[in-house]
């Protein structure tokens, strides 16, 4: 039996995603202001819909293929953002992040990424952590760096969004050089 997670961090809280948050979902995955930003383009209400159902419906998964999770302010239940790690490989995972644009500067980025990869690592089991990041995104670089992540190379023409391929730089930080 798969049990809600639930995980408390300084400013934020994630949590499972429920079919009520989609129009918070909208205002995120919806605004190109964000999107410009991920490795996709900004979507439609239908496509949110259909993200939040896949992520309630991967919840109850076993196992789990990944951990799709709602960043909320810590003392509110409204959606600002969302964090995932996705296992890729042996003891391996990849971060994803990305937070509303009227809520960022606020530190809810760096603090669900931190919480999430903890999370990974002390619960999860997992060895290794790694985030793809587009080069002329220089909070999200900043963001990793803080955390510790460490520079591993490019990898060109990554993904396809906004018109056109995007390299992507890749970081990550191993089990036992994580200091959260």
């Amino acid at each position: 039996m798969t049990y809600p997670i639930r995980i408390a961090g300084e400013q934020v809280a994630l949590r499972e995603f429920a079919p009520t948050d989609v129009d918070d979902v909208l205002s995120i995955i919806g605004d190109d202001k964000v999107t410009n930003w991920l490795s996709f383009d900004s979507r439609s209400l239908a496509e949110a819909v259909t993200m939040v159902d896949g992520a309630v419906a991967r919840a109850q998964e076993e196992p789990r293929t990944e951990y799709y999770l709602a960043v909320t302010p810590k003392r509110e239940d409204r959606v600002v953002g969302f964090a995932r790690i996705a296992f890729a490989g042996v003891k391996a995972g990849k971060l994803g992040y990305a937070i509303a644009a009227q809520e960022w500067g606020r530190g809810y980025a760096t603090d669900a990424a931190r919480c999430l990869t903890s999370y990974a690592f002390a619960e999860l089991g997992l060895h290794r952590v790694s985030a793809a990041i587009g080069p002329s995104n220089l909070a999200s670089i900043a963001l990793v760096e803080k955390l510790g992540f460490q520079k591993e190379g490019v990898l060109r023409d990554h993904v396809h969004t906004n018109g056109g391929w995007r390299d992507s730089i890749l970081y990550s930080v191993l089990e036992d050089e994580w200091r959260p």
